[in-house]
């Protein structure tokens, strides 16, 4: 039996490129070209609106000076829509106080 290696998608690896991306995102579109010469974390979570996903969104938004101290950005990924994200972004917002912060820690959607 013979595999085709190039047939499986792989995923990305230490110490090698992050495949490029385009996705709209809580704040605007956002390419990985974007993040050029910066750290980035990419976080994914599997919905909006779930109890870890958002004491991991809270906890990212809490560190985000942090982050941005040392050059790094925070992307979150999940397949909710960007209307999903929207609402909960507010929604975190109005029952816990908490932000997300400056131009980064934006979410981006998967559909």
């Amino acid at each position: 039996m013979t595999i085709e290696t190039n047939a499986i998608p792989a995923m990305p690896r230490l110490n090698e490129p992050a495949p490029a991306f385009d996705a709209p995102t809580t704040h605007g579109r956002k390419t990985l070209e974007d993040y050029r010469g910066k750290w980035l974390v990419l976080f994914s979570h599997p919905a909006d609106f779930t109890p870890v996903c958002t004491t991991e969104f809270m906890g990212f938004a809490r560190r985000h000076a942090d982050f941005q101290a040392i050059g790094c950005d925070l992307l979150g990924l999940s397949i909710d829509s960007h209307y999903s994200h929207v609402a909960w972004v507010r929604n975190i917002k109005e029952k816990f106080d908490v932000e997300k912060g400056g131009d980064s820690g934006e979410l981006a959607a998967g559909r």
